[in-house]
Formats: structure tokens, C-alpha cells, sequence
């Protein structure tokens, strides 16, 4: 029972197999649309982002940076640090000092703050749609936390590793990312459709199908009548009929033709 389950199955899906090989160059065309469409979007409707980063280093109070009570205090104050660069008063001083027009929760969204396990390094990374404007925003973004952290949290502040640098290439939208997932769905939709479609066609239009869903052998064939189409034998009898009325009428005249032409010899 579970073989000729699977037989069945094996059956119906090189079926579809076969189905979607004769119907390929409709979905190299809507995988080709797809592709195009991603693209020529990416390019035309989506503003690029760009991105820039600074580095702070963290140290303890005490001069000595090799003493291991000084990395743990160095490693716990990294923590607080990350919490207080994302902090109200630090945004709203540099959203004030840059006239950004923007809300808290809007900065925020498009600032990250990491700190790479096991080490005292702090990246800030601010994203905008101005390549200058994201180094501007993360280097007073860097100057603000940082004096506001020696003040408020009375420590030595953190060190500036490095200020963010003019993108030159934008983070994102990808164009070669966006144009693939593009082909993908084209792919996938005109493979769907055309799959639905045999699936959803339930005429008879072989033997193997008279045999597969009727379970009935068949013993021969009739050909189709001269002029008629196939379309006819598809459950369009009209355009049979009206083919078959043509061919008759035709013939009509062929022997009329043939008869006054025989009685003009005679």
C-alpha cells in the first residue's frame, strides 16, 4: 500500500516537473521582471543609508591599566558607559547643539552601541542618509558622552580611539541583495501559478488520463475530423459545430462546381 503511495507520488511530482520544463521561458521571463523590478525600486525609491563609527576605550580611575582589579573595574564600567551614551540628556544635548530635527526615539533608532566581548573598546555607529552628516552626528554624539561621563558618573573619562570617518559606500539598501530576492520571488510566483493552473485543469485530455482517473483501458483512438480543432473536443462544441457546418457547406460547393462543370463538357 505505502509503495504504490509513493509510486503515485513520485508520479505526480515529475509530472509537475515535466509541466514547469515546458512552461520554462514564461518563468525565465517573470524571474527576469522580478529582477528588474527590485532593481529599478532599490534604485529609484529607496534612499541609501550611511554609516560611520567612532571608538572609546575605557580605564579605570587609577593610572595603572595592568592590575587585574583595575580591568574589572575597567570591564563594568564598559557596561554602565554603553547604557549612558544611549541616555536622554546625552541625545537631547546633541540633538540640540546639531539643530537635528528629529525626536529622542528617532536618533536612537538609528544609533548601535557595541562593545566586543572581552575587551574595554566601545563602537558607536550612527546611520543617516547624509554620509557627512553621520560622521557629524557620531563624533558630537562621542564628545557629549564622553564629557558627560567623566562629570556625571565622576570617573576618568574614556579615551577616543578613533572619530567616524565620511562613508564612501553606503550600508544599505543592497542592490545585489534586493535584486536576487526579487528574481526569488519571481521565480517562486510564476512557478506557483503555473502549478495551480495544471492542478486546478481537470479535463481529460490523454489516455494515460482516461486510464489514471477513470481507471478504464482504452482500445483505440478517433482522430479528429479534418478542420475541426482540438479546441472542439474540450467541451467547445459550438466551434466544432460551426467548423463542421463550414467543411459541409464547402463540400456543397465542390460538387455543385464539379457538376455544372461536367455539364458544360457535355
Amino acid at each position: 500500500m505505502n509503495d504504490e503511495r509513493n509510486e503515485e507520488i513520485e508520479i505526480d511530482l515529475r509530472e509537475l516537473f515535466y509541466v514547469l520544463l515546458s512552461k520554462i521561458w514564461i518563468i525565465i521571463l517573470v524571474t527576469a521582471l522580478g529582477l528588474g523590478i527590485a532593481a529599478v525600486w532599490t534604485t529609484a525609491f529607496i534612499q541609501p543609508v550611511y554609516s560611520s563609527t567612532s571608538m572609546l576605550y575605557v580605564k579605570s580611575k587609577t593610572t595603572s591599566i595592568t592590575s587585574l582589579t583595575d580591568l574589572q573595574i575597567g570591564s563594568s564600567l564598559t557596561e554602565d558607559y554603553q547604557v549612558f551614551i544611549m541616555s536622554r540628556p546625552v541625545v537631547d544635548k546633541v540633538i540640540d547643539e546639531l539643530e537635528l530635527d528629529m525626536t529622542y526615539e528617532e536618533f536612537v533608532k538609528n544609533v548601535s552601541v557595541e562593545n566586543p566581548t572581552n575587551t574595554r573598546f566601545i563602537y558607536i555607529t550612527v546611520n543617516n542618509h547624509d554620509a557627512y552628516m553621520a560622521k557629524t552626528i557620531v563624533d558630537k554624539l562621542t564628545d557629549v558622552s564622553r564629557e558627560r561621563m567623566g562629570t556625571i558618573m565622576e570617573t576618568q573619562p574614556p579615551n577616543v580611539g578613533d572619530y567616524g570617518h565620511i562613508p564612501e559606500h553606503q550600508t544599505s539598501p543592497s542592490l545585489t541583495k534586493n535584486a536576487l530576492i526579487g528574481a526569488v520571488l519571481g521565480f517562486v510566483l510564476a512557478a506557483a501559478f503555473i502549478i495551480i493552473i495544471h492542478l486546478m485543469n481537470d479535463a481529460i485530455q490523454t489516455t494515460e488520463d482516461v486510464e489514471k482517473y477513470l481507471g478504464i483501458n482504452t482500445l483505440g483512438l478517433i482522430p479528429l475530423e479534418e478542420g475541426v480543432s482540438k479546441r472542439g473536443t474540450r467541451g467547445h462544441d459550438k466551434d466544432a459545430a460551426r467548423a463542421r457546418r463550414a467543411k459541409r457547406k464547402a463540400q456543397r460547393k465542390a460538387r455543385r462546381a464539379k457538376a455544372e462543370t461536367d455539364a458544360q463538357e457535355e
